[in-house]
């Protein structure tokens, strides 16, 4: 199987992972922290907002079935990307709206995107940003909504494309 890869930060990566997971196409999420200094950063690290690590989530999919520019849009619509480091209640510059590109496709279509968003009369302040080393988070954030039986509390799903 074909397989590609896509990093998006949205807010607490839970959240980010919830939505995530359920496309299809979609074959593994892994919440982790990215664009950073520190190596090896650990959840306490991150939350102090002094690494410079963003809360994002790893995407591995099937390009025969679902595009990244879907899921681009999925990122999109399942965050407010015009709030500047936060969502909702969680404050600070791990929570910002972040897209890491991995090649110059993914770059320009996520572009492309925040123009179509921002024609549309939205306020975007995501970062376009090349990715950098991904580490993963502790095993206790994978699936967290799954695991726990709790629904996001600061991601919602709105149509905007």
């Amino acid at each position: 199987m074909n397989t590609e890869r896509a990093i998006f930060a949205s807010g607490c990566f839970w959240g980010t992972e919830f939505y995530m997971k359920k496309a299809e196409g979609v074959i593994s999420t892994a919440p982790g922290y990215i664009g950073g200094t520190l190596e090896n950063p650990t959840y306490k690290d991150v939350c102090t907002g002094r690494t410079g690590h963003a809360e994002a989530v790893e995407v591995i999919y099937d390009p025969e079935k679902i595009s990244y520019s879907d899921l681009t849009k999925l990122f999109f619509e399942t965050h407010e990307p015009g709030q500047v480091d936060g969502q909702g209640p969680d404050i600070g510059p791990q929570y910002r709206s972040g897209i890491f590109y991995l090649n110059d496709e993914q770059k320009q279509t996520a572009e492309e995107l925040i123009q179509q968003l921002k024609d549309k009369g939205y306020k975007v302040v995501t970062e376009v940003t090349k990715a950098t080393t991904f580490y993963p988070a502790e095993d206790y954030h994978h699936d967290y909504y799954g695991k726990n039986g709790h629904s996001p509390y600061c991601h919602r799903y709105v149509k905007k494309f």
